[in-house]
């Protein structure tokens, strides 16, 4: 067992793992005694001291002692079997639904026993359902611990006596031989932090000791958790400036601006039907360097709804197609897919070239010549969904590849469209881009591979959403706000949510909405879009509104990314205390694309939480979506904001980045150091955090 690489081995030679158990222990992602010590408790319980019964109260986890007064099986309703148990300053029943005979006979009066749950109020008084108890068989036999007792996660058929018992034999292992938890932040950094060394900050979280308070263990305030959460962060900053390393030593094509592009490019900006902001100046100039040189541009372009990506993006397809390249632009819906292409194609009505669409929709002859027009290098920009990468898919010449809202899809769909683009070692420029602004402390991990441009200017004329939180008993008054809105010839949005995560259920929700509504508004045309629809049928429908076929859209929240419809200038969200900040203000975002006012009514149900209530004062104080996310981040932390989690995003094990986010300033700063100072650590700690998961950063 003691080897040079004994915490690789696997768990199954500890003792008590059989081949059973040691599968159980793989589905949880422990296969080997580092990935047991670094398996940290989810919470911990205290069993260091003995509590009176009488000063129990409801929702209290406690060790208690006492003798049993009696015991007696209720036949009544659900069969239980019920103990009391008294030590003088007061009496608790404890209720065993499932029994044995001998678990009965064990329980006599007068007997001693301690026991360990959850106190709540029971049918006569205060009560224990199941707790853990241990018969005490001498007066003087001590019940409590010296530690904190740990609780870690688990999966079927494992015990949490058995998943303590391997972490105890593996933390043996260290404390005999300390030269396995390897220190690979220098000591000077430990000390200004004031971080405990590894091997003591993974026994402190295994086994807390009396001076370690449950409280500071779950907020994470503890140095020795904090500690573990900047090794894990730096490990993962360090993979993604790895990535970025890479990419500056690949080649890519240079798209230079000459005197011939120069025209073509001001000619460009002069057939728009609007002005540019500074912003979007400002980004398209980053752009063009980043394009000028011989390595692939990375580039994540951040902006709020509303605010010119996508023409910040055509400006960059345009440097492409001068140079004599192929675009592709990739979109998460057929919906903002086409919306691209309609923008795309007008404005490139005036150049020589031709823009292709798509998507999985496209069959039969009408696909094999856009498939033609692609690989012959007629088509110079080529619009569509994920069908982009598909196999039967061939790029005549493709110099860059623009990506919208970038977090929708898997690490493997944009690997893919970027394998498909490489040609003779040269590979396509990447612009990706998103309209859910990301926390600047989200950005500075999870995008450090990237270079980040934000348009934080929206364009001249463009009024703010007038935001209002109502109750929902003033429906009514909403829905005459509806017809008097609808007879100035403007349209509305109504969106449905449902707290439960069922689209059946939203769905169904919706529908139910309309017909209320469509019975309530007899003049007003009514129409619904849901996520079950065919994409040909949302298709339809959004068309239909946008050519203000319908008054009025019911909707779920599939038109969070959807097309513009600049008419539409009052949305009704229903029940908002169910979504996050961010998504709210996506929604919103569907509103206010004219330059007309635009309002919208959270409508919610009463009564609300001092969350809630503060989650959509937020929304309704604030049009900016950087301030927005911010506080979204605060509350609900960054999977959700991020939306679903998809393929090679970060998982962390231990770091929270809402949690730790005062982190994350030193850990970019410690992490470029790295690699002039210490650069022989830099693979041990992405193999100890990342291990083979590095596939994220390979994009």
């Amino acid at each position: 067992m003691k080897t040079p690489n004994a915490l690789n081995q696997p768990v199954g030679i500890l003792t008590g793992i059989g081949a059973q158990t040691a599968n159980r222990l793989q589905k949880l992602g422990l296969c080997t005694l580092q990935d047991l010590i670094f398996h940290l408790p989810l919470r911990y319980e205290d069993r260091t001291r003995v509590y009176p019964i009488g000063s129990l109260r409801p929702g209290m986890t406690v060790l208690i002692t006492g003798k049993v007064e009696f015991v007696d099986v209720l036949p009544r309703g659900r069969k239980s079997l019920i103990c009391r148990i008294s030590d003088g300053t007061g009496f608790i029943n404890l209720r065993f639904f499932h029994f044995s005979a001998s678990q009965h006979n064990a329980l006599k009066p007068g007997t001693a026993i301690s026991c360990f749950a959850e106190v709540r109020y029971g049918f006569a008084g205060l009560e224990m359902v199941h707790p853990e108890y241990k018969v005490i068989a001498h007066p003087d036999e001590c019940v409590t611990e010296s530690r904190l007792t740990p609780v870690y996660p688990l999966t079927e058929g494992l015990s949490q006596n058995v998943i303590r018992k391997a972490v105890k034999q593996a933390l043996e292992l260290c404390k005999h031989e300390p030269e396995l938890l390897t220190d690979w932040i220098p000591e000077p950094i430990l000390r200004q932090y004031r971080y405990p060394t590894l091997a003591s900050a993974i026994q402190t979280l295994h086994a807390p000791d009396e001076s370690v308070s449950i409280e500071a263990l779950q907020n994470g305030s503890v140095p020795a958790l904090k500690r573990l959460a900047f090794e894990e962060l730096l490990a993962h900053y360090l993979s993604l400036r790895i990535t970025r390393n890479k990419t500056k030593a690949w080649q890519a094509p240079s798209f230079t601006v000459g005197a011939a592009e120069k025209t073509a490019t001001e000619h460009f900006i002069r057939s728009l039907p609007f002005k540019l902001t500074g912003a979007q100046q400002r980004v398209i100039a980053e752009i063009e360097a980043d394009c000028a040189l011989l390595h692939p541009m990375m580039r994540l372009v951040q902006g709020d709804v509303g605010s010119g990506k996508t023409v910040v993006s055509a400006y960059a397809a345009l440097l492409a197609l001068t140079a004599g390249y192929q675009v592709a632009v990739m979109a998460p819906t057929e919906l903002l897919a086409e919306q691209h292409f309609r923008n795309f194609s007008a404005w490139f009505s005036g150049f020589e070239t031709q823009v292709a669409y798509l998507t999985g929709q496209l069959k039969g002859n009408a696909r094999k010549a856009v498939l033609q027009v692609l690989e012959d290098g007629t088509a110079g920009i080529i619009i569509g969904t994920h069908a982009l990468f598909q196999d039967s898919v061939n790029f005549h010449r493709l110099g860059l590849i623009i990506i919208d809202e970038q977090h929708r899809f898997g690490v493997h769909q944009r690997l893919a469209l970027r394998e498909k683009g490489q040609q003779e070692g040269i590979r396509p420029h990447q612009l990706v881009m998103t309209a859910t602004p990301i926390p600047r402390t989200l950005a500075m991990l999870q995008y450090s591979d990237l270079d980040i441009s934000i348009i934080d200017e929206l364009p001249p004329g463009r009024k703010p959403i007038v935001t209002s939180v109502i109750p929902a008993d003033r429906r009514a008054d909403v829905i005459n706000r509806i017809n008097s809105w609808v007879g100035k010839k403007k349209q509305v949005y109504w969106v449905c949510t449902l707290i439960e995560e069922s689209e059946v259920l939203q769905c169904e929700a919706a529908e139910k909405t309309a017909e209320v509504l469509t019975q309530a508004l007899p003049d007003v045309r009514v129409a619904l879009i849901h996520g079950r629809m065919k994409s040909a049928e949302k298709d339809a429908v959004m068309q239909a509104f946008k050519n203000h076929q319908i008054d009025l859209l019911v909707a779920t929240t599939v038109i969070e990314v959807g097309v513009d419809v600049p008419n539409a200038g009052l949305m009704i969200i229903e029940n908002p205390e169910r979504l996050g900040l961010s998504q709210l203000h996506q929604l919103r975002g569907r509103v206010g694309r004219g330059n007309d006012d635009s309002y919208c009514l959270l409508m919610y149900q009463a009564p609300l939480s001092d969350t809630a209530r503060y989650r959509l004062g937020v929304l309704r104080d604030s049009n900016d979506g950087f301030v927005i996310a911010e506080k979204d981040l605060e509350l609900r932390g960054p999977g959700e904001v991020m939306g679903t989690r998809q393929t090679g995003q970060m998982q962390f094990k231990i770091a929270d980045l809402a949690r730790d986010a005062d982190l994350l300033a030193a850990i970019q700063q410690i992490g470029d150091a790295f690699f002039t100072r210490s650069p022989e650590a830099i693979e041990p700690l992405r193999d100890r955090w990342l291990g083979a998961s590095t596939e994220y950063s390979e994009v």
